[in-house]
């Protein structure tokens, strides 16, 4: 079998410097956590995942498909950090965390408040040992709450959110966001507000203790459907993707392969009509403005939908790409990272660890024309235990040799 990653081409650059000299601790596991990480270090912090000695990252076992042993999942939200190891429910092992802590800008935690406290990684723990530390914490429903001690997963927050009913068909059952949705958001809110903590700490000197919610951040994610229910009161189901506050917005077949098409306004809905030929359509004045459309939404889709079997996506494509008309294919996953667009740009790419090319998808964000490094690769668990404890902490080596053999690390 060919291995898509095989050829996509080798990262290799000098990478971003936004972030240069701050150190950001990742305790996290899963998806949200070490996203936030993923995305503090490709913008130059200096990452270091702590996980627990002999298990590690949750994630790391999600699978198959592995590659190289390791879960594509892990590999995909674990990027430009470096791995240690530590045992931090050992006295022990806590003071070494807190002796990183110490030295570091930005901790990040994914467990509850309860957890916290039991483990001592609760922001009042912490910040005893550095008052200007950044304390992030990522849970299913907040810190606070009736439910603030409720185990969550992206499945459960995509629930509570209401995205997973405006998913599918008008007919059929709920469905859940094809990708970890609410991780994804909450691991960017995570990034954000650690960012602007920052800024504040330093015109105040002052830390933070903030708090992520999953359900909050996906729910968030739904205002500009939850808003017209909460300010009209009019119920709002799901259409399959079909329906929108834009008159024509949805996907279409074709004589071959389906396209999405986006007639957002007045301009487009003409230029669309002129591509096709029948500039008399458009100006029909039952069409004249979005919400006239909207009335006659039905008989405006039949009419597209009848037009548009007749030819085969990509001839379409191109005739809207001419004449600017918001149009594109639905990628498959294997289009995706076949897309030549895509690889150019440097957003998927890979990385080479040791002879293996592990993917990446790209942070999709330049500054000054430059995108993330690929300085380091998703790290094995702990394979940084002796450039973190000993080069950076300053531990001695039959400190560290001590604490391998007892278990510590």
């Amino acid at each position: 079998m060919t291995i898509p990653a095989d050829g996509l081409p080798l990262k290799s650059n000098a990478g971003l410097d936004l972030l240069e000299g701050v150190v950001v601790l990742d305790l996290t596991g899963s998806v949200a956590g070490p996203y936030a990480g993923q995305l503090l270090g490709d913008l130059g912090a200096t990452v270091i995942k702590v996980e627990r000695p002999g298990a590690g990252d949750d994630c790391r076992a999600w699978g198959p498909p592995f590659l190289g042993g390791e879960s594509l999942w892990y590999l995909s939200v674990n990027r430009n950090k470096l791995a240690v190891t530590l045992n931090i429910t050992d006295p022990s092992g806590h003071a070494t965390l807190l002796k990183m802590v110490e030295k570091a800008d930005i901790v990040l935690v994914n467990v509850t408040g309860r957890v916290q406290q039991k483990l001592a990684i609760d922001h009042a723990a912490l910040s005893a040992a550095n008052p200007a530390l950044i304390h992030v914490s990522i849970t299913g429903f907040g810190l606070a709450g009736e439910r603030a001690e409720m185990p969550c997963y992206d499945l459960i927050a995509e629930g509570y959110s209401g995205v997973m009913d405006m998913t599918g068909e008008p007919d059929g059952p709920p469905q859940k966001v094809g990708t970890p949705a609410a991780d994804l958001l909450a691991g960017e809110d995570a990034a954000l507000a650690a960012l602007a903590a920052m800024v504040r700490r330093q015109r105040t000197g002052k830390g933070a203790a903030i708090d992520i919610s999953l359900v909050e951040s996906m729910t968030r994610f739904m205002a500009p459907r939850l808003m017209p229910h909460l300010g009209s009161g009019e119920p709002v189901r799901r259409s399959g993707g079909r329906d929108s506050v834009i008159a024509i917005y949805q996907p279409f077949e074709t004589a071959d392969l389906p396209l999405t098409l986006g007639l957002g306004n007045d301009g487009i809905w003409q230029r669309f009509w002129d591509a096709l030929g029948d500039a008399e359509f458009a100006k029909n004045p039952d069409y004249a403005t979005n919400a006239l459309r909207r009335q006659h939404r039905a008989d405006i889709v039949n009419v597209i939908a009848g037009r548009l079997v007749e030819r085969p996506r990509d001839e379409w494509l191109a005739l809207f790409t001419t004449a600017r008309v918001p149009a594109g294919p639905i990628y498959r996953l294997d289009e995706i990272g076949a897309d030549a667009a895509l690889r150019r740009r440097g957003f998927l790419y890979a990385l080479d660890r040791d002879g293996l090319r592990v993917p990446q998808v790209g942070l999709g964000i330049q500054f000054d024309g430059q995108s993330e490094a690929a300085n380091h690769p998703p790290p094995r668990m702990g394979e940084d235990n002796a450039a973190v404890l000993g080069d950076w902490l300053g531990l001695a080596s039959n400190e560290i040799e001590a604490m391998s053999r007892t278990g510590i690390i």
